[in-house]
């Protein structure tokens, strides 16, 4: 049975969704009817866009018709409202990532989903990865022994023509709504989700304990070079050293620390590497498509892959982050600015060394004495 798809905001990472939709339409799973824009499709934009309706508004298009499936690829603070509208009109929901702007949000939405009886699906495109499933056998079965500690390391690059490409770009806050922008919560949050999603924490629960270490070089609201150190409710400690500010970009790495040897998992790759008493071998995964996996489910009623109450450990991160104080400015001699126009941006002094040691130790940059982190 062929379902009908809206796309609610196809420019962007939206576009993304695009070629998906025009291959899942091909095999006769699924079809796009409709998308949803404040502005009206351009000249430039895709075929696909100009060849069904445009509505401005989501209540615009569900005044019409309910299709059978609504894709959310909106700013952050409309994830919610977006996809609990969708969901009480009775259509299942594929909403980006970060789910929600809070941590309260976010337990509307589970709600709502519990309440409707709908899917709600969550775009974390890792958690389809066959490489995470791998890894936790890897774990469960003992390879690096007893698992002592976790981590991600992010070191990326994002330039001055980044952060002015909206309104919502770096922000806290917009408008009075929360936004929360930063390298944790957004550009870095699959790393985030990742991790805890490796150690078996993924509902609200399995995590009891957030410090963060928030610091930006950009002049931005948001941080863009932040430490984290998450407890989970097993007492393991995790540790992110995340930055925007590296020189080039790098893969983001999750480590698993054990007694007998570590795993280095290359989540954009699909790809880890278990070093242990038995050697070293490498994992290689195919990843499933979460929309394919969403429309699945609407079928034979598998559980979903990303399935909204599975953000909740990352939501208690992100609802840290949001309720932390402003970051830090990191000190002009730390920062060595390079480029120009919109590929400018700033590059911390040995960022990336310090965001590995974040993930290794599980410490935050204050507590490792990283030279730019004044204690507040």
């Amino acid at each position: 049975m062929t379902a009908s798809v809206a796309l609610v905001g196809f420019r962007g990472y939206g576009a993304t969704y695009l070629p998906r939709l025009a291959a899942l339409e091909a095999a006769g799973t699924a079809r796009l009817v409709a998308v949803v824009d404040t502005a009206p499709p351009r000249a430039s934009d895709p075929d696909a866009v100009h060849a069904v309706p445009w509505f401005a508004s989501l209540d615009e298009l569900l005044e019409r018709e309910v299709p059978d499936v609504v894709v959310v690829c909106t700013p952050i603070p409309t994830h919610v409202p977006l996809a609990t509208q969708a969901l009480r009109a009775g259509a299942d929901v594929l909403v980006e990532k970060p789910t929600a702007a809070s941590l309260a949000e976010h337990a509307e939405l589970v709600a709502v989903a519990r309440d409707t009886g709908r899917l709600c699906q969550v775009g974390f495109q890792t958690f389809g990865s066959g490489a995470l499933a791998a890894v936790r056998e890897a774990v469960a079965g003992g390879e690096i022994g007893e698992l002592v500690g976790a981590g991600a390391v992010g070191a990326w690059t994002r330039t001055d023509g980044y952060w002015a490409r909206s309104a919502w770009a770096g922000r806290r806050t917009l408008d009075g709504r929360d936004v929360v922008d930063g390298v944790v919560t957004n550009p870095l949050a699959h790393a985030v989700a990742t991790t805890l999603h490796v150690v078996g924490a993924t509902r609200t629960e399995d995590v009891t304990d957030v410090v963060t270490d928030l610091y930006h070089a950009n002049p931005i609201e948001a941080d863009d070079t932040s430490s984290v150190r998450v407890t989970t409710a097993t007492g393991l400690p995790v540790g992110f050293g995340f930055t925007l500010c590296a020189p080039e970009q790098e893969l983001a790495r999750v480590l698993l620390r054990g007694t007998d040897g570590e795993i280095t998992l290359r989540y954009e790759r699909d790809e880890a590497v278990v070093s242990g008493p038995g050697g070293e071998r490498t994992i290689r995964g195919d990843r499933s498509d979460l929309l394919t996996d969403l429309l699945g489910a609407r079928q034979d009623g598998h559980r979903l892959l990303c399935d909204v109450s599975d953000t909740g450990a990352f939501m208690r991160v992100l609802e840290a982050v949001r309720t932390a104080p402003e970051p830090r400015v990191v000190g002009a001699d730390h920062v060595t600015w390079v480029g120009a126009g919109d590929e400018r941006h700033p590059v911390v002094h040995d960022v990336a060394a310090w965001c590995e040691r974040v993930a290794r130790e599980q410490r935050t940059f204050t507590e490792l004495g990283a030279p730019w982190a004044t204690r507040p």
